[in-house]
């Protein structure tokens, strides 16, 4: 009988169900840092491609026809994070003040729409969104143009974005 409680107990553990919920909860996400930039949270946002084929990544137009993320799916993304976007005016238009909700493997190399790949990246403190903006054009002109495979490109930036960013400053 001593032998059958454990066994019930290793079965139970096993076979009991994970709740995925769990990580997604509002506020369970947070920032990670390399030196001044802010990086996803790499268990809330580990980066998700739908394609790994360089052709399709480089035809012109790709990355718009592929964009397609809801609202309903940004507020649940700025909910994990625990972030409220303030929304501001600047030159007659109203923007987000704090941040964009943002592909961490851009569409331009492949990424997905998946909440797996997205977060609210902040503006500031720079290096922020639009630094990251610069090296996503940068590796997807070094795919397209055959200087890096399209997997070494998805791999850098969705492991932290900003140790290739500098990359790309030392090498101007």
């Amino acid at each position: 009988m001593k032998r059958f409680v454990p066994a019930v107990l290793l079965a139970a553990l096993v076979l009991s169900p994970v709740n995925p919920a769990k990580a997604q909860e509002p506020g369970s996400a947070h920032y990670a840092h390399n030196g001044p930039a802010l990086l996803p949270d790499s268990k809330t946002t580990p980066g998700d491609t739908v394609t790994a084929d360089t052709q399709t990544v480089c035809v012109p137009g790709y990355a718009r026809r592929e964009r397609n993320v809801s609202v309903a799916l940004k507020r649940q993304v700025y909910a994990l994070y625990g972030v409220h976007p303030s929304t501001q005016t600047r030159n007659g238009k109203r923007v987000r003040g704090c941040c964009e909700v943002d592909h961490l493997i851009s569409l331009e190399l492949g990424g997905s729409n998946d909440i797996k790949n997205l977060w609210p990246e902040p503006y500031l403190p720079r290096p922020g969104a639009r630094q990251k903006d610069v090296l996503e054009n940068w590796l997807h002109k070094q795919v397209c143009s055959g200087k890096m495979p399209l997997a070494d490109a998805q791999r850098a930036i969705s492991t932290d974005w900003y140790a290739p960013y500098l990359a790309t400053k030392k090498a101007d």
